[in-house]
């Protein structure tokens, strides 16, 4: 999961990390690690972060081709 694509949604809504947080029921914290220590969430946190911006997993992961062409 790429961090670009959640701050993507979340700009769209004008949403902070805190209201994405009350939101989905991950903690401000973890979050936070997501996005300035680049960690990966759990499937079950991705799917809380995906169902609060109402967007499919799909949507968020990282596009296949993107990888490819980084090496």
């Amino acid at each position: 999961m790429q961090w670009n694509k959640i701050q993507k949604y979340l700009d769209e809504k004008q949403w902070s990390l805190l209201k994405l947080s009350k939101i989905s029921g991950v903690p401000e914290g973890t979050l936070k690690e997501y996005k300035f220590k680049n960690t990966e969430p759990s499937f079950k946190n991705a799917c809380k972060i995906a169902d609060a911006l109402g967007v499919s997993l799909d949507e968020l992961r990282g596009d296949k081709n993107e990888a490819n062409t980084r090496r």
